[in-house]
Formats: C-alpha cells, structure tokens, sequence
C-alpha cells in the first residue's frame, strides 16, 4: 500500500490539489459552447503531442472535434518554442492543450492563432488571478516579480489535421526554489489573489472562446475583430528596443514599432529601415523595467 505521503499520491501536495473534472465539464461543457470535451490526465509525455497525434491520425478511432481540450496534472516532456523543454512540480500549474478548426478563416491567417490565445490567456488571468499581465511577442506571458519582467507562461501552436493544437504552459504556484530558470516566475510569485486552478483554467478557456469567436466571425480579420490593437495594446515588446534572433544564426536589432496585420513584428533600424519579423527568439535589451527578458 502506498503511503499517503507518498511523492505519487494525487493529494501528498494538500496546496495542490487535483483537478475536478466533473466540476469543469458542467463548467464549460454546454450546448452551443466551443469546448466540446474535456479530459485530465494524471500525467503525460506533452498534451500537445498527444492531442496532435489524434489529428493526424483520424483512422485511429478516437480524432478529436474542434473545442477538445486535454490538461495534465504533470508533464514530463512539455515543449516550448524551439523544442525548449517546459518542466514544473506536479499541480503546479496549468499544463493544455486544445483543438481549432477554423476552415473558414483563410489558412494565411492562422498565424494569429498563438498572439490570439495570448490575448485571451492574459485576459482571462488578469481577471481570474488579478495579476497584471503582458504579452512578450509572439507566445510569451509575462508577470512582474520584485519590479522585472518574468515569463510565467509560453503558447505553442502547431499544425495537426484540418486544425491546429495550441498548447498552453502557466507557472501557477511554483515557489522561487522551483522555478526552471533564472527569467522564469509564477503568479504566486506576482501576488495573484487566486492559485486555485480551475478557477483559472475556466476563465483562460472562456476568455479563448470568446476572442477565438470574434476572430472567426471576422473571417480571421485581426483588425476587424479587435486582436490586432487588443495584442499591441498588452504587448510589452512594442517601444522597446529588441534583438531578433532569427533562423539561420542571424540577428537584427532595432526597436519594435508595431505588429502587423499578419501577426509579424516590425523593428524599425538603426539604418532607418523597418524589418517585419515573423519568425525568431525576441530578447527585449531595454526598457521599462530594466533588463534583458
């Protein structure tokens, strides 16, 4: 019999209780509603591998319909951008993934997708935890620890199927001594009013179904539906100066100006030039609070 203190017991952690799955299916499970199905796992490789591998294999019996969302209690190889491993205690956080269907929005324009459920995930947070947040061009959020910027949540969209899977990584309750890297933070550590996680998981997913909804019904128009100006709005990468560290071991630094309509960057140059970036690791060098982020 496993001692009820065990590492592996789901409530050794008595600050970090389980998921409800019952209580956030009658939550967000409701006719008409974009989430269509709901699981928790106990604990997996990556959500996002999983849910993408359902996608791309339809024959197996089991393809997911857009709106099905997946949540680990722990991942044991999450991926970030770059294949960057995302790594937390177990219930530290929230670990999803889910699945998008746009086929009426023009393919070109999925790109909003990952900048889109940032919008959403900081909205949704703010609201939920009362922490404010902001967005680090293109799929990073940030929270204010002790006066500087720290990442407590990355995004990761890939293609899968007729959809898209956007994964979703949030440092909830993790401790200083936990935290995976030196520029990483957590809400706890931002002052959020509230850890408790399904709280927070419902807000981020009806805050995702609400913008993903305007999105669609503009037909993907980022303008039109209010993303574009909602993004540079919370965006902390914009007026500041930047280094783009883009494919092929190349770089530009300027100072981001504007995100444009198709999600891209714009750095204006020291050579005068504006660059559209649509691609690369984003390295904030200055700005507001201090720092290199």
């Amino acid at each position: 019999m496993t001692p009820p203190d065990a590492p592996s017991n789901r409530w050794s952690d008595l600050d970090r209780p389980p998921l409800n799955l019952s209580a956030l299916r009658r939550g967000l499970l409701r006719p008409g509603a974009l989430w269509t199905s709901l699981d928790v796992v106990e604990e997996t490789g990556s959500t996002n591998t999983d849910l993408a591998a359902r996608a791309a294999a339809p024959a197996s019996g089991n393809p997911p319909a857009e709106g099905a969302v997946l949540v680990a209690e722990v991942q044991n190889a999450g991926r970030g951008r770059l294949d960057r491993v995302w790594t937390a205690p177990p219930r530290s956080g929230l670990f999803l993934s889910v699945y998008l269907a746009p086929t009426e929005v023009p393919v070109e324009r999925w790109g909003w997708l990952p900048l889109l459920t940032g919008v959403a995930a900081a909205t949704g947070l703010a609201r939920a935890a009362g922490v404010d947040m902001a967005l680090k061009w293109p799929n990073d959020l940030l929270v204010t620890v002790d006066g500087v910027e720290r990442k407590t949540g990355g995004i990761l969209a890939e293609r899968a199927g007729d959809g898209v899977v956007v994964g979703l990584g949030i440092n909830v309750s993790l401790r200083a001594d936990e935290l995976p890297a030196p520029t990483a933070g957590s809400l706890a550590l931002a002052g959020a009013v509230s850890l408790d996680r399904e709280t927070l998981l419902r807000g981020v997913l009806r805050s995702l179904e609400q913008w993903y909804g305007e999105w669609r019904a503009a037909g993907g128009d980022a303008a039109r539906s209010g993303l574009q100006a909602a993004y540079a709005a919370g965006c902390a990468t914009l007026d500041r100066t930047v280094r783009a560290e883009l494919p092929g071991d190349r770089s530009v630094v300027g100072q981001a100006v504007a995100v444009d309509g198709d999600g891209r960057l714009i750095l204006a140059t020291g050579d005068g030039l504006q660059q559209p970036v649509s691609a690369g690791d984003i390295v904030h060098l200055r700005g507001a609070a201090g720092g290199l982020v």
